[in-house]
């Protein structure tokens, strides 16, 4: 991103600003939300998953925030600039910010928190390989240099990628064993009170925050409720105000988001882009055929699919790359739902009734439901299937040994697809052992010099053509079939104005929300 454009969006996101103000966001009150499951910690530089980045993304946070878009937004950084070689980001830091303990944050932290998460963080560690050197000019400037450019880096800075640590707390320490991993110390928004473990988390208002106005919440209460029913009884009742997505099965969705003063969202997993497919195994019986995997695509309804079971949220996937992501095409071939065409495939690829095992996602009953659909699907068209019942140790077991024919997944994109998408097309992710890489063992040369070079490829036009020739190569063979760009909805009281503000929703999104009263 040129100076200008920093500058531009600065001014742009200043008169946003003051028009949200002008709209009167009100102070005080008290959120109660949902949280499922538990999180093991809320030290997000230990731990990565989804619940602790939910929670802990509102007490910590990155150099930088990204919009819907994923366009990069000020964090802790107030501005950055790229060299024209692409090799070097120089942050500018917002002067006055202060750990919830009081000591300065500084950039003596920023090069502390690199080389913690080196060792702590296996996102961060791969997100930093072409990392060269890290320097700190000022106490308010950091500049990281890389081996070589590196397209995705500017969109690495989320609090739950690149989470800022207080150095003054865990230098010298061992820091999986050090007591402030359970009372968090952040610069974030909101500050740790309690945590009654199987009851509820509590966060209270930064009052030294250093966005100015910033929280309006005084306090929120993240509630620990294991059984998805009691979770949609919680919200019916009022004793939460926030379902994040997830917390409920989806066919209890359209029940509740006719409540009174309920508001429903996709929206807020832009960043994320949750993906989901069949995994195909490419090795061996009927799906190593590629006539055979295109046929697959042909045959089943997926817009059914996104309507019935998934309530109208999310989009039919149309390849690899989710479209919130950089670099999407939908100059792909199409798979519309075609049951004829999927028949003239089966019958080209020579396929003859042969048994072909799938495993349904055991994350509850709308994996099920869906994985049913599938397969009535594919029965229509002759297509012999046998569901193979698991818990999720079986799942990742069967599908981490390739024990499969045809299996239900989603994983996340992380707004770039040297980040989280040619991980499971390029053959040096064909390992034994992970459910997340490329489990159906496709392998393409070219494919995988144009993820290689895509990764590294400078400016942004230069990478935006190579990723687009590998996802119309991609569609063309079908490795996987491609599903539905999920959306898990956010479900809220109509009160709770302004939570979904960036590409990572509620994980940071308390910091600009308020009540209506």
């Amino acid at each position: 991103m040129s100076k200008r454009k920093i500058l531009m969006s600065l001014a742009t996101m200043c008169v946003l600003s003051s028009a949200a103000m002008a709209d009167g966001p009100k102070a005080g009150g008290v959120v109660n939300a949902v949280i499922q499951p538990e999180p093991p910690s809320l030290m997000i530089g230990l731990v990565q998953n989804g619940p602790t980045q939910m929670v802990a993304g509102n007490i910590y946070e990155g150099l930088l925030r990204y919009s819907p878009k994923l366009d990069p937004l000020p964090g802790l950084a107030e501005s950055w600039s790229v060299s024209e070689d692409g090799k070097v980001y120089t942050f500018k830091l917002v002067k006055g910010v202060t750990w919830h303990d009081g000591k300065p944050f500084t950039s003596a932290d920023v090069l502390f928190t690199i080389e913690f998460l080196k060792q702590t963080h296996a996102r961060a560690r791969g997100n930093l390989v072409q990392l060269d050197k890290v320097e700190a000019p000022d106490e308010s400037t950091v500049a990281f240099t890389l081996k070589q450019p590196f397209g995705p880096f500017i969109g690495i800075f989320e609090v739950g990628s690149l989470p800022m640590i207080p150095k003054h707390i865990y230098e010298g320490t061992d820091f999986k064993t050090n007591p402030a991993n359970n009372t968090p110390v952040g610069t974030g928004p909101f500050m740790f009170k309690e945590w009654q473990k199987g009851s509820f988390i509590h966060l209270v208002k930064n009052p030294n925050y250093h966005v100015k106005g910033k929280p309006n919440i005084d306090e929120i209460y993240w509630h620990v409720i294991p059984d998805a029913a009691a979770r949609s009884v919680a919200y019916e009742t009022g004793k939460v105000d926030v379902l994040p997505g997830g917390s409920v099965e989806n066919f209890d969705v359209p029940r509740l988001s006719k409540l009174k003063n309920t508001c429903v969202t996709g929206a807020g997993w832009e960043f994320f882009s949750p993906h989901s497919w069949l995994w195909l195994n490419n090795r061996s019986g009927p799906t190593a055929n590629k006539k055979f995997r295109q046929a697959l695509m042909f045959a089943i309804d997926r817009n059914m699919a996104k309507d019935v079971v998934w309530n109208g949220l999310g989009k039919v996937a149309t390849g690899p790359s989710g479209s919130a992501i950089k670099y999407y095409t939908g100059a792909v071939p199409k798979y519309d739902y075609d049951p004829a065409k999927a028949k003239a495939l089966l019958k080209e690829a020579g396929y003859n009734g042969e048994k072909v095992r799938m495993l349904p996602l055991p994350y509850g009953e709308t994996w099920q439901r869906w994985a049913e659909m599938v397969r009535q699907n594919l029965q229509d068209v002759g297509v012999n299937v046998e569901m193979i019942a698991t818990d999720v140790p079986g799942w990742n077991q069967k599908v981490s040994e390739w024990d499969y024919d045809i299996a239900f997944t989603y994983l996340y994109q992380y707004g770039d697809p040297a980040l989280g998408v040619g991980r499971n097309y390029v053959s040096s992710q064909i390992a034994k052992g992970s459910p997340f890489n490329n489990v159906e063992g496709y392998s393409n040369p070219e494919i995988d010099k144009l993820f290689a070079d895509g990764a590294v490829a400078f400016p942004d036009a230069a990478r935006e053509e190579i990723y687009a020739k590998a996802q119309k190569i991609l569609v063309e063979d079908v490795p996987v079939a491609w599903m539905l760009e999920l959306q898990f909805p956010t479900i809220t009281r109509c009160s709770v104005k302004n939570l979904i503000t960036t590409g990572i929703g509620v994980n940071d999104g308390f910091r600009d929300a308020w009540i209506e009263k």
